[in-house]
């Protein structure tokens, strides 16, 4: 049955939601703008807004952003169709010679990035009128997409030939920005080009954009700043940086079990009681998007009080410890992650990153939408948008 994002706590469907929080959602954006300078900031929403809800986070950003950047055309067409009126920008460009009429149609922006996209664009088919911002991308080291510096001037040429070229921009993307490499061998390769261009320049992803305003150029790409964790977790958290989580994952507990010493704990027995202690089984698991590898001891928060994991994480259920915790029990309220607990705490000892667990919200998991500070003054089309 299909549901409907509900904005009450836990209706009448299996207890288990995301919380999705507008005000954390456009504080975090305009922190980033602070941080940007005068850059202007592409939002990047791909991979439905990192687990966020595609349309949910355009509404909410939709009298802010400069512009939105993603990766399938049908998402740009939908942003389109709901009056999102700003730039959009296909970070993966186009696939076909087939996708450009209706990016033409549309008034989408496309990156480019490889010499056969040049040749599709030369045998495209479009109204004499069209035209269509490109940005050339640079591979200046992270080996992924993008042409070698010294193919850029011949394409350049090419892309300023094309009778439908928009305005051309230049831009590439670090690899290492959230590392300790970081950025200097790629800006090196970058600079000179920059440098002798005429036109919009974009290098900064979220990483790039916190820790090396050098990169900042004209346009910033901002991806999990702006849903509230930190894209460099060895330099600076999600509180360091002053960011809000946007998505507050939570569950309730449906059953509780009262263990003696030597009990087991779930499958395969991975967790051993080693004295006397309550176990409140919560309605999550890995197929709600939960990471199966979390260990015991991942901390959650029960009714707003931290406890932690024990034992294997299932499909449909986890366990946790509600030994230090006379006050819980059933119906009790189990943050996965959110406010009590960080992203970045259970993407650690899960063994992952924070872009990975919001991501990985599966679509079963309903969401509660939260805060609409400022939706009140957005333009109607905002208010508006599809959820």
């Amino acid at each position: 049955m299909s549901r409907p994002p509900h904005t009450e706590s836990f209706p009448l469907f299996r207890p288990i939601h995301a919380r999705i929080d507008f005000d954390a959602l456009r504080h975090n954006y305009l922190l980033t703008r602070e941080l940007a300078g005068g850059a202007r900031m592409w939002a990047v929403i791909k991979a439905n807004a990192y687990g966020h809800g595609l349309m949910r986070i355009a509404r909410g950003l939709a009298d802010l952003a400069d512009g939105f950047a993603l990766l399938d055309l049908e998402d740009a067409v939908r942003l389109r169709e709901a009056g999102i009126t700003q730039p959009v920008l296909l970070l993966e460009g186009f696939f076909s010679p087939r996708d450009l009429p209706e990016i033409a149609a549309r008034r989408l922006s496309t990156v480019v990035h490889t010499l056969e996209q040049l040749d599709w664009l030369a045998s495209a088919r479009l109204p004499a009128a069209a035209r269509i911002p490109l940005f050339l991308k640079v591979n200046t080291g992270m080996n992924r997409l993008g042409i070698g510096p010294a193919e850029v001037p011949a394409a350049l040429t090419r892309l300023r030939a094309w009778p439908h070229a928009g305005q051309i921009g230049l831009m590439t993307h670090f690899a290492d920005a959230d590392g300790e490499r970081g950025v200097e061998a790629q800006l090196a390769r970058f600079a000179p080009l920059a440098a002798r261009f005429e036109g919009p320049v974009s290098m900064a992803n979220s990483a790039a954009l916190l820790r090396f305003p050098q990169t900042h150029a004209d346009w910033v790409r901002p991806g999990i700043l702006l849903y509230g964790a930190s894209p460099a977790t060895a330099f600076s958290s999600a509180a360091d940086i002053g960011l809000k989580p946007v998505m507050r994952f939570e569950a309730r507990i449906i059953s509780v079990q009262h263990l003696q010493p030597g009990d087991r704990v779930g499958y395969g027995g991975m967790y051993t009681a080693e004295r006397s202690m309550r176990v409140g089984t919560v309605a999550c698991g890995y197929a709600d998007g939960y990471p199966r590898h979390a260990p015991s001891g991942t901390p959650v928060a029960v009714d707003g009080l931290r406890s932690r994991l024990v034992g294997r994480v299932s499909m449909d259920m986890i366990a946790v410890d509600l030994s230090e915790l006379p006050q819980a029990g059933l119906g009790s309220v189990v943050e996965l992650w959110g406010e009590h607990v960080s992203l970045d705490e259970v993407a650690q000892r899960a063994g992952t990153v924070n872009y990975e667990l919001v991501c990985a919200l599966a679509l079963r998991v309903p969401a509660v939408e939260v805060g609409a500070a400022g939706l009140e003054d957005a333009p109607a089309s905002a208010v508006a948008l599809a959820r």
